[in-house]
């Protein structure tokens, strides 16, 4: 076969994809912004269907050596007093016990370097312009020199440089929810390694998520459209940030003083992310380019998810990309679909915009149902 195959990000669904590519004889180079593998980042689930895509990758045992222990969420008033709170090992998904929760960086890198010696990485390097015919597609990069490859695959997030370069730019797909989400790495523990600590009030939430003796700060807030909002903007992302929070209680003070002095903050809109298709000649997205189910859910399983899909539908058309840009569109479609709506609810739980709010989001975690939706809906997977 030895066809070559451009993927630009070297995340969760990148790496993914690298790995089961590869090892059905495509000639893999990956591409990626950032200069190295990530040193940060929330807690994200792996469960439901990506459960067995890594447990083929043979890298479980590693997962659940960096894993978190993570069993209960409580949510804390100004005071740091326990008012509510979820046991959360009761709610397992469709994996049971097999399923792990992983910080982001640490599932990364483990999902990478489960082939790293299978394909080529152009670090600290992005894709500038792309251009397509019937034979393959040229890309220009920013450092490297120009190349041709067979196919190029876009998994390279939200904000998609593939995206933009063959579908038009992305306020033409994406959907700004009204929050904003901002997570910062806490080097040292941070109370309980088996509690997650909320803190709200109206329109506001600081999450503490602990694992592995450390831990990570998420701040959720309602907000609308920031005018001349950029992404890669740290300092107006720490203004916005330390402006919706100023004058908050527990430990809000603190945090925005890591705020302040941190050079690893993350920082987002909450948006929803859709496109008519998902493909168009040599070219394809993944993951968040492709579908964004937002910075709530289950963003890293769908990632896994559609990398095996996608890796399995090109391996079953080698010789034919449209059909199999089309089967792994038709069928992960199935599965990204039902979860596109859930930012209402994840919202009303997370971020109760009103006092009463917060008592009624208090309330409903003693029922089941909403306590099986707070877990499904709580981490951002940023």
């Amino acid at each position: 076969m030895n066809k070559t195959v451009l993927i630009s990000g070297a995340g969760i669904g990148g790496s993914t994809l690298a790995f089961w590519l590869a090892r059905r004889g495509f000639e893999v180079t990956v591409v990626e912004r950032a200069a190295g593998a990530r040193s940060s980042g929330n807690p994200v689930d792996v469960k439901g269907p990506a459960v067995d895509v890594v447990e083929q990758m043979g890298v479980m045992p590693q997962l659940r050596a960096a894993g978190s222990d993570v069993s209960r969420m409580s949510f804390v008033d100004s005071r740091g007093r326990q008012v509510a709170h979820v046991d959360l090992k009761a709610f397992q998904g469709s994996a049971g016990a097999r399923e792990v929760e992983v910080p982001r960086a640490d599932l990364a890198n483990i999902l990478l370097d489960a082939g790293r010696e299978q394909y080529e990485f152009l670090w600290n390097d992005t894709i500038t312009d792309l251009a397509q015919d019937s034979a393959g597609v040229d890309v220009t990069f920013a450092a490297a020199p120009p190349r041709r490859f067979d196919l190029v695959i876009g998994a390279d997030g939200l904000h998609s440089a593939v995206r933009r370069s063959v579908f038009g730019e992305e306020t033409a797909f994406l959907t700004h929810q009204g929050i904003y989400v901002a997570t910062l790495r806490i080097a040292e523990p941070f109370g309980s390694d088996r509690e997650v600590l909320i803190y709200n009030t109206p329109g506001r939430a600081l999450a503490v998520h602990p694992t592995r003796g450390q831990a990570v700060a998420a701040f959720m807030f309602r907000h609308k459209g920031i005018p001349g909002y950029d992404h890669r903007d740290t300092a107006q992302h720490k203004r916005t940030l330390i402006e919706a929070f100023t004058d908050q209680g527990w430990r809000v003070p603190e945090m925005l003083d890591r705020v302040r002095d941190t050079d690893d903050l993350f920082f987002d809109s909450v948006s929803k992310g859709e496109l008519p298709q998902w493909s168009d000649g040599r070219i394809a997205l993944l993951g968040d380019a492709a579908s964004c189910v937002s910075l709530f859910g289950d963003g890293t399983t769908l990632a896994i998810a559609g990398a095996y899909t996608l890796a399995e539908a090109l391996t079953a058309d080698p010789d034919d990309h449209e059909a199999a840009f089309r089967n792994y569109e038709r069928q992960h479609r199935m599965v990204v679909e039902p979860k596109l709506n859930g930012v209402t609810a994840a919202a009303a739980l997370l971020i109760p915009a009103t006092r009463a709010g917060i008592a009624i989001r208090n309330a409903a975690t003693r029922v089941v149902p909403a306590v099986t939706a707070v877990r499904g809906l709580l981490r951002p997977a940023a």
